[in-house]
């Protein structure tokens, strides 16, 4: 049981990514997931597999009993348009989901929880580059939901003895460099993704909002952390609120902004693709520019990103799109 993890929404993107860098760390794994979004792909022979939804609390329960010392929580919705038209999905999923996941594992002597949680929570940024103090005020109700499930757990902490780490990403993007994921996220949302969908042929064009912002090239500028990087804080979060017995709140990030055009011009030059694009009008509510600082992780946790420069998640990414005929 020490050493033992249930990873709930282990087959997803980011959680396939974490399950690899637990296992490669020595812990048993188990992968929680009701493959909405999750591939079957992802799973590994060397983590065993519960079928369910964090919705259902029973299929929790059921999970748990297998005996384990923590949990990683990635079981949430996270598309930002979607969620401002349909709250109420994201309401049930996230939020009361997310208190099935704690009663369950406070039911169960799970005491150790790493969740997933996102830079979302900041919103309009008051102050670059943004930290674990920055104000909180989301601006979407995908924002929302994970702020208010870190507040859940703030209170489980008070109240159960429940520790965690609430990890609060920035753009995930990459693949794991030794290509051991075999699955492509599914309805990619967040910018490289759709531009190697736009070099495959996949989408006709990138769509551009905004080339007027106070930036270098006038786009968007935003902190890309690779998803290799991200799963490497997951495994020293975990080893370090079991053996501290305190709980954390870190941001993740690359800390280097990259502008929508370095990013678009960089996966024209790797993958020998034209990539056609469009400038359109600004989205409501995007900042110029969104940047994290992650020296409190580094100080903490003695992690830094090593994979996050640009033209790792390029080439990172389009590899998967070239092994699995995405790039036709």
């Amino acid at each position: 049981m020490k050493n033992n993890v249930l990873v709930i929404g282990g087959a997803g993107y980011i959680g396939s990514h974490v399950v690899l860098a637990l296992l490669k760390s020595g812990y048993g794994v188990t992968v929680f997931d009701n493959f909405s979004t999750g591939r079957r792909e992802n799973l590994f022979p060397e983590a065993g597999l519960m079928e369910g939804d964090i919705r259902r609390y029973g299929d929790l329960t059921a999970a748990m009993k297998g005996g384990f010392h923590a949990l990683v929580h990635l079981a949430a919705f996270k598309a930002v348009g979607e969620s401002m038209l349909d709250p109420g999905k994201y309401a049930e999923n996230n939020i009361s989901g997310t208190v099935n996941i704690l009663n369950a594992a406070v039911a169960s002597g799970v005491h150790n929880v790493v969740f997933s949680s996102s830079a979302a929570v900041y919103g309009e940024p008051h102050y670059l580059p943004v930290d674990e103090d920055h104000p909180v005020n989301p601006e979407n109700f995908y924002g929302f939901t994970k702020l208010e499930i870190e507040r859940l757990l703030f209170w489980y902490d008070k109240l159960k003895g429940l520790r965690y780490a609430a990890l609060r990403y920035f753009n995930a993007s990459g693949y794991d460099p030794e290509g051991r994921i075999k699955g492509l996220e599914q309805n990619p949302q967040n910018l490289l993704p759709i531009i190697m969908e736009a070099a495959a042929g996949i989408r006709e064009k990138l769509m551009i909002f905004g080339n007027d912002y106070a930036t270098e090239d006038g786009t968007g500028v935003r902190d890309y952390i690779h998803v290799s990087d991200l799963a490497d804080a997951h495994v020293r979060a975990l080893a370090h609120i079991a053996a501290k017995d305190e709980s954390l709140l870190l941001n993740l990030g690359s800390e280097t902004g990259t502008s929508v055009l370095v990013m678009l011009e960089t996966a024209r030059r790797i993958t020998g693709r034209p990539i056609p694009a469009e400038f359109t009008a600004r989205r409501a509510g995007d900042p110029a520019k969104l940047v994290g600082t992650s020296a409190r992780a580094e100080k903490v946790l003695g992690w830094k990103a090593r994979h996050s420069g640009v033209e790792s998640l390029v080439a990172t990414t389009w590899r998967m799109y070239e092994r699995l005929g995405r790039s036709d």
